[in-house]
């Protein structure tokens, strides 16, 4: 397809980790496909790879972006899940070889990758843009204000209407198709930095299918649970809770050297030769080194991306399994680990009944109890995690329990909103 018709609308579900775009048109909506290295998929790696060539400043986007990070990582600068900083005051820009992009730059550069390999079907004109947002942005001391000024840069590029919807009213409006009768749906969205919840009346006979009634957010999601794993399963094996000697006494290694951890893409920046002369002098003082040549390995080989990737995979294997093995590998490497469900359901514990809280909140803002509740959809990566699903079947039964399309229905139900006669009801 060369061209999209001026009638159409899109709706694009920009994530924490993956995006995806649909196209509506005539009430019909459908996924957009996105060249990828594997062949093409609706769902595009909210990830961007810069590297040199010669005086200029090459970048990649999605499944690109990490396969030319994979292919040179000493020489590129990976950045991924910076959705999530879309709200810090903090966050004022990312230096990349000498040149500061903000992060209305980055967002702009990932949307023209995106355009770029989406085969001609994003060339075209549409008459508006749905973009999803969270009901409650990532971070601390979040600036809402901040992000949407953060959005409208990112998003100027379009030449359309541009409006704003919560995620989980894409959803919504997505299962809302499946309906064959009247119905009040709790939407629970699960990202890679947020979990999002909203309640909507769902009545396909009325000229209103969808009505917002309340919603309510966490910035808590499968991010935080990956760092779970790392910091109770990864981090020990790195030094964590070891000790090193200091003259006459034995002491506890400083937390601080493993502060980085937290987020892989920081692991970069300590490959340089002060913190590299640092560990080595920590591996000899160290009361077993072992774990801090492990730690050195990983800093010195940039293998921060390959970490976190067989942490999320073995968080994907504990969704279906009881035990899951945790293996990482590399030159001079081996880390070779069994997680059983239990300890990782122990470690997110805490995140659980945070967002437990969160849908309690939900539901009075709506102000609605769990018995008002007909369905719940549950959507996003983190919904397949089997204590994610076993709070909602607590609280309102498994027979009212719904799920399907975790990572492309909202995009589906931000297109459709789109060509709602009330899209002014929708917009956030």
């Amino acid at each position: 397809m060369s061209s999209s018709p001026a009638s159409a609308v899109l709706g694009l579900d920009f994530g924490t980790t993956n995006t995806v775009a649909a196209l509506a048109q005539d009430g019909q909506s459908r996924l957009v496909p996105l060249d990828g290295p594997a062949g093409a998929s609706p769902v595009f790696r909210s990830a961007l790879c810069f590297w040199e060539e010669g005086a200029r400043i090459a970048v990649e986007a999605g499944p690109w972006a990490i396969a030319e990070y994979l292919r040179f990582p000493e020489g590129s600068r990976f950045i991924q899940s910076f959705k999530s900083v879309a709200a810090s005051p903090s966050f004022e820009q990312a230096t990349i070889f000498e040149r500061r992009y903000r992060f209305e730059d980055l967002g702009r550069t990932f949307l023209r990758e995106l355009r770029r390999h989406a085969q001609g079907a994003l060339d075209g004109e549409v008459r508006r843009v749905i973009v999803g947002r969270p009901v409650t942005f990532a971070g601390y001391r979040a600036d809402e204000a901040l992000a949407r000024q953060r959005y409208d840069a990112m998003f100027a590029g379009f030449d359309a209407e541009l409006h704003y919807v919560y995620e989980p009213l894409g959803a919504a409006f997505s299962f809302a198709s499946t309906l064959k009768g009247a119905a009040t749906v709790l939407v629970a969205d699960f990202g890679g930095g947020t979990s999002d919840f909203s309640l909507v009346r769902i009545d396909p006979a009325a000229r209103q299918r969808c009505q917002p009634l309340g919603a309510a957010g966490i910035g808590i999601a499968g991010d935080r649970f990956d760092h779970r794993i790392v910091d109770n399963l990864v981090l020990p094996l790195l030094g964590k809770g070891g000790h090193y000697r200091s003259f006459d006494k034995i002491l506890e290694i400083p937390a601080g050297w493993f502060a980085d951890f937290g987020d892989w893409s920081r692991l970069a920046l300590l490959r340089n030769r002060k913190t590299l002369a640092d560990l080595a002098r920590l591996a000899r003082t160290a009361v077993d080194p072992v774990p801090i040549g492990r730690m050195i390995a990983i800093i010195e080989q940039e293998l921060g991306y390959r970490l976190y990737d067989a942490v999320g995979q073995a968080k994907r294997d504990l969704s279906t399994a009881e035990v899951a093995r945790f293996r990482f590998e590399a030159p001079g490497l081996v880390i070779d680990e069994v997680i059983t469900r239990d300890d990782f359901e122990r470690w997110i514990a805490p995140d659980v009944a945070a967002i437990d809280t969160t849908v309690t909140r939900a539901l009075a803002s709506a102000g609605l109890d769990a018995a008002a509740v007909d369905r719940v959809f549950l959507t996003g990566g983190s919904s397949l995690v089997p204590c994610i699903r076993r709070l909602f079947e607590t609280r309102f039964g498994a027979d009212r329990i719904a799920g399907g399309d975790e990572l492309t229905s909202i995009a589906h139900g931000l297109a459709l909103i789109g060509h709602d006669e009330r899209l002014s009801d929708w917009a956030a």
